[in-house]
């Protein structure tokens, strides 16, 4: 078992040694102005959600490349003449928001509570993305055979940033309240969306998976949610003719060179047995934050339900 101290001495000083492309930032600009281009609109639709304290919506807005991208939309009822916080919430890889139903405590407490359908996975968000190459095996890979404009995951990080714009010009959110949670999949993208957003407050994660795709290679690739990286080189380059390229494809949605940008506070869970999206990945994220964070490690626990972070993370909320 490997306690907190013990993490620390193997993984709390990690940085990785391949730095951010040079033109990351610029390459983030150019992203975050198509996205600007597309204007604001958004369609809010009521949704028969039956409760006593919160109303449901269905919210939808067009993502580059003309896809429709669908939110969850909760709040509290009887707050139109308020304005409201918001907490944006992503979900684990391959899935989707989910129920309607595990939103409704936040929302009771005066909360906006929004939850993207990432593109083109088991939600209701589309993806019309065409990409060179395979499709077959997971979304980190696709597009790299483009270049990275054409990535996959740049597609869905400009998601996150029309949902922060949308939400910012609703009349009954208070641009300056705004929050992000996710695990997995979804603690990447609340991280992302904090950093295109510095707006953002609060950001609370577990075990955030999009990082330090070289070692993550490295680390049990065949058995962890990066398993596909291995697969690309199995059946599309099995001569390792371009692993530089690739990786210096993939570096643009590392979401390590992210980090530096956030402002936000983070309060981070951890399970030190994750395999999944291992801690020393996970490390080579926290040790880029230069923001005020939290992190909770739990010794026992890998890439599953973290007892209490839910509790610790509504006080946060709700304080």
């Amino acid at each position: 078992m490997i306690n907190q101290e013990l993490a620390y001495e193997q993984w709390g000083s990690y940085r990785s040694p391949h730095q951010k492309p040079a033109d990351f930032e610029v390459f983030w600009q150019k992203a975050k102005q198509e996205v600007e281009n597309l204007g604001l609109a958004f369609q809010l639709t009521p949704y028969p959600f039956p409760s006593k304290l919160v109303e449901a919506f269905e919210l939808r807005f067009k993502g580059v490349g003309k896809a429709e991208i669908y939110c969850q939309y909760l709040r509290p009822k009887n707050s139109k003449d308020k304005k409201l916080p918001a907490l944006l919430q992503f979900h684990g890889y391959h899935v989707s928001s989910g129920d309607w139903s595990d939103k409704v405590a936040l929302a009771a407490e005066g909360i906006a509570v929004v939850a993207l359908d990432v593109r083109g996975q088991g939600g209701k968000s589309q993806d019309r993305l065409v990409t060179t190459g395979g499709t077959v095996k997971g979304h980190v890979i696709r597009g790299v055979e483009d270049g990275p404009n054409n990535l996959y995951y740049k597609k869905v990080y400009q998601d996150l940033y029309q949902l922060t714009r949308v939400l910012q010009q609703m009349e009954e959110i208070d641009p300056q309240e705004m929050m992000t949670y996710g695990v997995s999949q979804g603690g990447a993208l609340a991280l992302v969306a904090t950093a295109l957003c510095p707006s953002i407050k609060k950001a609370f994660v577990q075990y955030p998976f999009l990082s330090d795709f070289r070692e993550a290679y490295h680390l049990d690739q065949g058995q962890s949610a990066y398993e596909e990286l291995a697969y690309w080189f199995r059946f599309r380059d099995p001569l390792y003719k371009n692993e530089k390229k690739f990786f210096e494809t993939l570096d643009y949605i590392d979401i390590k060179n992210f980090a530096p940008w956030i402002q936000a506070d983070i309060f981070w869970g951890m399970g030190l047995e994750d395999r999944i999206c291992h801690p020393k990945l996970q490390f080579a994220v926290w040790n880029e934050l230069q923001t005020k964070k939290e992190l909770s490690c739990y010794p026992e626990y890998g890439h599953e339900y973290l007892p209490g972070f839910s509790d610790e993370m509504r006080k946060r909320i709700i304080e």
